[in-house]
């Protein structure tokens, strides 16, 4: 462990990083986190209740029941679906306001950059119109409707984008979603005091919201996105520190709904804008990311070059990022913005404004976003950032690492994307993961944690270990940012992967593991799970593919999580979702499950027995397919 005055710190897998912040006079959740132990062992068994008045319970061998008579099995069931339905609703407000921005654009005829995205989506709704801004509105309209279903409607669109073959498991187990923001409220209330007591039908109901959080929350709004703000395109870029370029205004952008920050994107690019900010001493203007929204906008770095510097890394290290002094202003509009940034801002005078009260920070201006306002609200930000810029930087030290980072990462990986860099076809891969080359396909995903092994630590160590045994990884979420600023997503990293898959990767000129963007881009590798299936004429679970989110931080990640279930994959977690207070619910989800839907939750605390299973898992799969 590293010292820093009388505090320690946790460590990294990116060591320039942890040497930052072991050299850092700020406190960051690096220091926090060991303030905090020791954790609760009723919490992290999931045993503790507090709905009512005559709790808080705790459930022990000498108390196996709380005042009420739930048991752990109730208990743990309740909190975990409560848990799953707050994830699932972040998400549904990520995709309704996607929407409503796409319909706005529409309606006012604004610019449509994704023309091929926006027409396959029409053809999959079964949508006839020819004119493109009209069938924005109708598209976005589709997906507003399903969403403001009642529960007893089903939702119209999931048996259009899912998987034919995953829409007849699930009708088998009731598990199709109703209107999907009448699901989450109804799940909150089955959660309540003195009504389900039932482990099995809540776990379902989990099932049920992670259907309706992966095709709506993730898949539908990475489609949206694409529509309005351009699709992936592959290509090298820049991430680290080392993007923080002081000779402009920095605005550093944090949360997950990149059409909010599209107006500004583009307005930051205009002379007259450039103009205000040589007017006092800067060259111009630069969109820093960090976190998810940041990952999006390096997915679509293509269109953005000259105003997206590239992204500094993820919800862990905007702490550290923020007290290099580079930041001049900061902009949110959702999670993954640390409370902990507050004192940080506060300390190297960056403004704080906030987008979306569902993430009004306590010191942020908050400016209410409406796309009919988006260009005073452009003009807003545009003028604090000026102020910020002015006024800060005659008193702040600037500090910044520039050893930090890559200058070739790999990104702009999506389903369209790499299937046309393979010419336009599946086959090529699968004909390397048939000749042995590829042994299969690990989706490593989510978010980063401070307390399964460290900041990232797990997700490298087994990321390493999987390419190692010639199989490919697939990445998307904050764990993306940590494998890319270890150099995993540059094609150097070929030399660390096993002898088959490092001769395909130098062969192609890419990494051994991919860079998809954001958590959202979760969905693009359900797209790409999908498509495989399609096109070898089997079920998602017969695949050679795995999933891991091994440093899994919020209950977004067990919304995705519940959806990765539902779709038949093994799911691995470093640390258990707060369920091993119940055997019934433990069984379900690690044994059970696989009859139901072919899914599995794999709980595994070390790295080499994780390795192994997943391996394992691929290897039977293989025999499955009659893959030597």
């Amino acid at each position: 462990m590293n010292t820093c005055g009388n505090c320690t710190s946790c460590s990294s897998a990116d060591k320039v990083l942890e040497n930052f912040i072991a050299n850092s006079e700020v406190e960051t959740s690096h220091h926090r986190v060991k303030s905090q132990s020791p954790k609760c062992g009723f919490g992290l068994q999931g045993v503790c209740c507090r709905l009512c008045s005559n709790g808080p319970c705790r459930i022990t061998p000498k108390a196996p029941r709380g005042v009420c008579g739930a048991n752990a099995d109730t208990i743990v069931a309740r909190n975990f679906l409560r848990a799953v339905a707050a994830g699932s609703g972040c998400y549904l407000h990520i995709v309704e306001n996607t929407a409503l921005n796409l319909k706005k654009t529409g309606e006012n005829k604004g610019i449509i950059k994704g023309v091929d995205t926006l027409n396959h989506l029409a053809e999959i709704f079964g949508i006839n119109e020819e004119d493109t801004h009209k069938k924005a509105v109708l598209v976005s309209d589709a997906v507003l409707r399903d969403l403001y279903k009642p529960r007893y409607e089903k939702m119209e669109l999931v048996k259009k984008i899912a998987y034919a073959p995953r829409v007849k498991v699930w009708e088998k187990l009731d598990i199709l979603p109703g209107g999907a923001k009448s699901e989450v409220f109804d799940a909150i209330v089955k959660t309540s005091t003195n009504l389900s007591s039932d482990p099995v039908d809540m776990l379902l109901n989990c099932l049920n919201l992670g259907i309706s959080t992966g095709l709506y929350g993730l898949t539908l709004t990475n489609l949206l996105n694409d529509v309005m703000l351009g699709e992936p395109v592959i290509r090298q870029a820049q991430v680290g520190f080392k993007v923080v370029d002081t000779d402009y205004i920095n605005i550093m952008i944090t949360g997950h709904q990149h059409s909010i920050i599209a107006h500004l994107q583009d307005r930051l690019l205009d002379e007259d804008i450039t103009a205000k900010a040589k007017a006092v001493g800067a060259k111009g203007f630069r969109l820093v990311g960090c976190t998810c929204v940041g990952q999006d906008l390096q997915l679509r770095g293509e269109h953005y070059k000259e105003v997206f510097s590239g992204h500094a890394g993820n919800n862990f290290t905007s702490e550290a990022l923020i007290s290099t002094g580079g930041i001049d202003i900061i902009l949110s509009e959702f999670n993954c913005t640390l409370p902990g940034i507050e004192p940080i801002a506060d300390e190297f005078e960056v403004k704080m404004i906030c987008l979306d009260d569902v993430a009004k920070k306590a010191n942020a201006d908050y400016i209410k976003y409406a796309y009919e306002d988006r260009e005073l609200i452009t003009d807003n930000v545009i003028e604090e950032a000026i102020k910020s810029y002015s006024s800060r930087r005659k008193n702040v030290k600037i500090s910044i690492p520039m050893e930090h980072g890559f200058d070739d990462v790999v990104t702009g990986v999506s389903e369209n994307s790499l299937r046309e860099f393979l010419g336009g076809t599946w086959k090529p891969l699968v004909d390397l993961i048939a000749s042995g080359k590829i042994k299969g396909v690990a989706g490593v995903v989510g978010c980063s944690n401070l307390t399964a092994k460290g900041h990232d630590v797990f997700t490298v160590e087994l990321t390493k270990e999987l390419i190692k045994r010639d199989i490919i990884v697939l990445s998307a979420g904050c764990s993306s940012g940590g494998l890319e600023n270890v150099g995993l997503m540059s094609p150097s990293a070929a030399s660390l992967a096993g002898d088959n898959l490092k001769e395909v990767c130098e062969s192609l000129g890419i990494p051994p593991v991919l860079n998809f963007g954001p958590c959202l881009a979760i969905g693009r590798l359900e797209i790409v799970a999908s498509q495989l299936a399609e096109y070898l004429g089997i079920d998602i679970p017969q695949l050679p593919l795995v999933l891991s989110a091994p440093q899994w931080l919020e209950e977004q990640a067990l919304a995705d999580g519940a959806f990765g279930l539902a779709l038949g994959l093994p799911l691995h977690l470093a640390i258990p979702p707060f369920i091993t207070g119940s055997e019934v619910v433990t069984k379900v989800l690690t044994e059970d499950l696989k009859d139901l839907t072919g899914g599995q939750l794999i709980l595994e605390e070390d790295v080499m027995k994780a390795a192994d299973r997943l391996e394992e898992i691929i290897l039977n799969r293989r025999n499955g397919l009659g893959l030597l």
